[in-house]
């Protein structure tokens, strides 16, 4: 019989509460009081005036100004990465406009009340006078025509009506097209904010339309001292070294950063979050092991080097994050080696201050450089191989191997500078080859140990431009269109620069080729009229080369056969990259397999047999 009263899908329901007193008489049971919804930080500590707003001091002190002197713009373009407050500044300038005061009779303020009905309506997304549209999922015409639409109309309860348009270079261009004539001149009692990720995907058009606000990343520094004290607000103890882990980790991003906090929070529900909590949460390596492993490459020992990585895999570590934190320190330790000052920056952390201080002093700026290179080149290799951990190990082993290798300036140096000391011979009674050992420890073949072949310089200024060409793009095109050659005796150039050229051409050009040659040059400015510059000169061998082709009577035949045809132009196998050919030396006299060419104004032959009578 129970089956006919009792339904098995209905017996998990729950019971609904008692309306009134029980069946005896006595008060029906309390309800159980239910949890408030958590709230994560990003939003329970969103900042709700321009005092809170972190890292944005230039916007603010800008929208002060402008609602001081009551010159407040109709719309506005802000535009950053995510998470630095493009919508939490659309929403407090939506709030400073409408904003009344305690009282009701207050005016526009860039200190909103925060206890008025328009404030706390608009805090709550329910003011009806303030519209945010999410445009990357309402991209077409018809959605700009409803907010044409809603222009005409004046506001309800407000005093202006904002709209406010988020990831706006998400709609279509006819849909910018339709906005313009409003975007332009708008009713007074309407406000434009547009929100934007990718602002070279908003046409111009737009743009000259708008006040645009340009939201920079927030410093690391800004960012560790908000999150800490968020965490102090809610009683959590947390190391300035995982402070600052998730600072980095968040790029300028407070919301971002935010998010980690919280999951850092969650991690470790007693007790401190400590710095290795954090990096084993973000997947990042041990700074510790990091700086062992950078000393390991630098040294050259592969087993350290490898050691630390395989450890560093036991403990869940992503390699190619490994070389991508092992690029970061590079960077570090060549801005320290670049500029001493930061030694003493409270910005850095104990590690790079001191372990890296001591890396810096060690390695130069070229063994630095390369290894940054190496490194770039190796984590897109990781990127893209089929097993990460071999690809990254490939790539440390790699820079093992070079570690010790001088860097090619100081290779030249060292194998031309006068009166060095020859090698010993690597076999016992040798006299011929041998090893010489260089700066880093480096070991270079030597072929005659009693003498050092002097350099080959170059034997044209076009060959010394040949050289820029592959370092420095920008000088390279200087030397090409805004330079004349006076006098070319190497190691000295002596050159006429025209106003274009930069004024430190020349001690930038003697360096570069000290570098590359390992020789000490003079470059002399002159105000001779010097040669043609590289660029004119090529300009004029190729206009001789056309002139001479066109002079030719078999392009003169294919001209006079296809009117309108022309020469558009004339390679020379022979020619260098400036268009120019170097003189042949003279032919021999006794060359009679050299045979002659016919002059221009040959006559042609109809008898081929004709050419062997003699």
């Amino acid at each position: 019989m129970s089956g006919l009263f009792e339904d098995d899908d209905n017996a998990a329901l729950p019971e609904p509460p008692p309306s009134g007193p029980g069946l005896f008489g006595d008060a029906p049971p309390e309800p159980a009081p239910q949890a408030a919804a958590y709230r994560v930080l990003a939003r329970k500590y969103r900042p709700t005036s321009f005092a809170d707003l972190i890292g944005q001091e230039a916007m603010v002190r800008t929208l002060r100004n402008a609602f001081a002197m009551g010159r407040v713009a109709h719309a506005f373009m802000l535009t950053g990465v995510r998470g630095v407050g493009k919508t939490t500044s659309a929403r407090i300038i939506a709030r400073a406009l409408n904003c009344i005061g305690p009282d009701g009779q207050g005016g526009p303020t860039a200190d909103p009340c925060g206890v008025c009905a328009n404030c706390t309506a608009i805090l709550a997304d329910r003011h009806p006078d303030v519209v945010e549209m999410d445009a990357a999922s309402n991209t077409g015409v018809d959605d700009v025509r409803e907010i044409i639409e809603a222009v005409r109309f004046r506001p309800m309860q407000a005093r202006t009506k904002v709209f406010v348009l988020d990831e706006v270079h998400m709609l279509s261009r006819s849909a910018f097209n339709a906005l313009l004539k409003t975007l332009e001149e708008p009713p007074p009692h309407v406000t434009f904010i547009f929100a934007t990720t990718e602002l070279r995907k908003v046409p111009v058009t737009v743009l000259s339309r708008c006040q645009r606000f340009d939201l920079r990343r927030i410093s690391a520094t800004e960012l560790a001292a908000h999150f800490a004290a968020i965490a102090g607000k809610e009683g959590v103890e947390i190391s300035p070294e995982a402070v600052m882990l998730i600072a980095r980790a968040a790029d300028g991003s407070a919301r971002d950063g935010l998010s980690l906090l919280d999951q850092a929070i969650a991690q470790t529900p007693e007790g401190q979050i400590t710095a290795e909590a954090v990096a084993d949460m973000l997947g990042l390596s041990d700074r510790a092991a990091l700086f062992d492993l950078l000393e390991a490459v630098m040294a050259g020992d592969t087993a350290a080097a490898l050691a630390v990585t395989d450890r560093a895999h036991e403990r869940g570590a992503d390699l190619g994050l490994m070389l991508q934190d092992l690029l970061d320190l590079l960077h570090t330790l060549t801005r320290l080696k670049s500029i001493p000052a930061l030694r003493q920056s409270a910005e850095l952390p104990e590690a790079e201050r001191v372990r890296g201080t001591a890396l810096a002093e060690r390695l130069s700026i070229p063994v630095l450089g390369r290894a940054w290179q190496m490194l770039l080149k190796g984590v897109g290799e990781v990127e893209t191989a089929p097993d990460r951990k071999a690809a990254a190990e490939m790539v440390l082993i790699r820079l093992c191997h070079v570690a010790d290798l001088p860097p090619p300036g100081e290779l030249v140096r060292r194998l031309t500078e006068p009166g060095a000391a020859p090698a010993p011979s690597s076999t016992p009674g040798g006299s011929g080859g041998g090893l010489r050992a260089v700066a880093n420890g480096g070991v270079v073949a030597q072929a005659a140990p009693l003498a050092v072949a002097a350099p080959r310089l170059p034997d044209s200024f076009r060959e010394i431009a040949a050289l820029v060409s592959g370092r420095e793009a920008i000088l390279h095109g200087h030397l090409v269109h805004s330079v004349h050659l006076v006098r070319y005796a190497p190691p000295v150039i002596e050159l006429r620069p025209q106003p274009a050229a930069p004024r430190d051409l020349a001690p930038r050009l003697a360096a570069l080729l000290l570098d590359a040659t390992g020789v000490r040059w003079t470059i002399a400015l002159s105000t001779a009229a010097g040669e043609p510059t590289l660029a004119e000169q090529g300009t004029a061998a190729d206009s001789a080369r056309r002139g001479a082709a066109a002079l030719h009577p078999l392009v003169q035949a294919i001209m006079d056969a296809f009117p309108g045809a022309r020469i558009e132009a004339v390679h020379d196998a022979r020619a260098d990259a400036y268009g120019l050919v170097n003189d042949p030396p003279p032919l021999a006299e006794s060359s009679p397999d050299m045979p002659d060419f016919a002059p221009l104004d040959a006559d042609f032959v109809d008898d081929p047999s004709e050419l062997w009578d003699n």
